[in-house]
């Protein structure tokens, strides 16, 4: 299999004058671009960088940073991304985790680096740099990788402990890559929204998947509703990738009309689940030839995949292509000790898989807990139906359990989000000490709607009745990571804005 350098060149030799990325006022075709990244290979070396050592990248979705990673598959150097709002602790911890030996910023991000007593023992690459380097000529650049080095290492998001480190090799990356052009029937010249961030395993999938397709990626370096709906219609973008909570602010930003992004024909999301309500409004807005729902994580890229996700919501379909999923009981030590059909449980994937993982960075104890006899126990709950179709419930430690009864957050999310005062939902388990956790819905309203009138509207429906809401809580907003995954444990910890 091709190192990724070497699947970027082929990607120059067949599609040398194509617009590769776009930037504000920067445009350039791949051979331009390949001229900027060779720049960089050739000045790696000059900052001590070789084969197999780590920098940090602190950045947003740039057209530098998309020209340092490329850089860094040719160089054989590990591509290590931070949120770019990490702060100057995450940073000590991350240099002195991943021993990088150096670290790339821009201006955003410059008082939480310059703070950093770590990164001020390695050197510091600013974004002005980066230009000053890619202004010089360079010999065009070679691959100094093989497909068996590492090519990156993401960052887990850490909500309940210390980050993990997720190194994936180059052929683990573009295995990905090619999946997700398989998947989404990506073709020649796809245009791409580039707003998932690159330190997230969506961004960099659509980075490297527009290379394969000869596509052009368009940076969008913060996500802004009515700025992506600018882009799409000025850039006329061909397909989104993108988590629910995007799509959301999208089709429900004051400017935005079906007019306006008429050109995207394909729709694809994953990160999170989608409710119901939203996926019907995106089916109805954009009418999509494709919508998929991917499932997925930074430790193995594709889980399982339903291209028609508007026709069965909640069902996030079966196996990728380069995937075995199955469904173990809840608390199961073994692959064998399986679900039954409709029996929640926790998803696992196989690890024989091209896109696979082979363990976390230094962390073994990650590694007994997750790795099992070949197979990743996710940490996700779900369940298979009589169709083989998966369904994702939520994780194992969001699952609610009241008066002994298991309760999925995500079901009841879905059946609310339909309500159509309901802006935004999200149901958590609160202590009590009758039922032990009292289902609760926290819910950003669209209009007038009291918390009787929500209740009403579960009773009158096929809600089973122990997984209705028994308290309703009016918020503001609802609480969220970066890259738009519900943050049940702010609403659980009291972190809320009431409305």
């Amino acid at each position: 299999m091709f190192d990724l350098g070497t699947s970027f060149k082929a990607s120059v030799l067949r599609d040398p004058n194509t617009v590769a990325i776009v930037d504000g006022d920067t445009r350039l075709t791949y051979q331009q671009w390949y001229r900027k990244v060779s720049s960089i290979v050739a000045s790696l070396d000059g900052f001590g960088l070789v084969n197999g050592d780590h920098i940090l990248v602190v950045m947003q979705n740039r057209w530098e940073y998309a020209s340092l990673h490329w850089a860094c598959q040719f160089r054989g150097i590990i591509v290590t991304p931070l949120n770019w709002r990490a702060k100057t602790d995450e940073i000590d911890y991350a240099v002195t985790d991943a021993h990088a030996k150096a670290i790339f910023y821009e201006d955003a991000t410059a008082e939480a680096v310059l703070s950093s007593v770590e990164a001020g023992k390695i050197p510091n690459i600013c974004t002005n740099k980066l230009h000053e380097i890619m202004q010089a000529s360079a010999p065009d650049a070679e691959p100094h990788a093989d497909a068996n080095d590492w090519s990156l290492m993401l960052y887990t998001s850490g909500t309940t402990s210390k980050p993990k480190g997720v190194p994936r090799r180059h052929r683990a990356e573009r295995a990905g890559a090619l999946a997700h052009v398989a998947q989404n029937l990506y073709r020649n010249g796809e245009i791409t929204l580039g707003v998932m961030p690159l330190y997230h395993t969506m961004g960099v999938r659509s980075l490297l998947a527009s290379s394969l397709t000869g596509g052009t990626f368009v940076c969008l370096p913060r996500f802004d509703a009515g700025k992506a709906i600018d882009l799409i219609e000025q850039e006329n973008i061909t397909n989104l990738y993108l988590v629910p909570t995007l799509y959301h602010d999208v089709v429900h930003h004051p400017e935005f009309t079906p007019e306006r992004v008429k050109s995207v024909t394909k729709l694809g999301y994953a990160g999170a689940s989608m409710t119901d309500g939203l996926l019907k409004k995106l089916n109805e807005t954009f009418a999509p030839d494709l919508f998929v729902n991917h499932y997925g994580s930074s430790e193995i890229y594709t889980f399982t995949i339903d291209q028609k996700a508007a026709l069965k919501p909640g069902s996030a379909g079966r196996s990728g292509i380069n995937q075995m999923i199955q469904v173990a009981k809840l608390g199961a030590n073994s692959p064998t000790d399986l679900a039954d059909t409709r029996e929640e449980g926790e998803i696992i994937a196989s690890l024989k898989g091209d896109e696979a993982f082979e363990g976390y960075w230094n962390r073994p104890e990650a590694d007994l807990k997750a790795l099992k006899d070949g197979w990743y126990f996710t940490g996700d709950t779900g369940f298979v139906d009589e169709d083989g179709d998966l369904f994702v419930t939520g994780r194992v430690d969001d699952m609610i359990i009241t008066g002994g009864e298991n309760v999925s957050p995500v079901e009841v999310e879905s059946f609310l989000s339909l309500h159509p005062n309901v802006d935004e939902v999200a149901v958590v388990g609160l202590p009590d000490e009758r039922w032990g956790q009292l289902v609760t819905a926290f819910v950003k309203k669209n209009g007038e709607i009291t918390s009787e009138q929500l209740d009403q509207y579960c009773r009158g429906s096929n809600l089973a009745n122990f997984r209705r809401p028994r308290q309703f809580i009016f918020v503001k907003n609802i609480p969220k990571s970066p890259v738009g995954k519900v943050l049940r444990r702010m609403l659980v910890a009291g972190d809320y804005t009431p409305e």
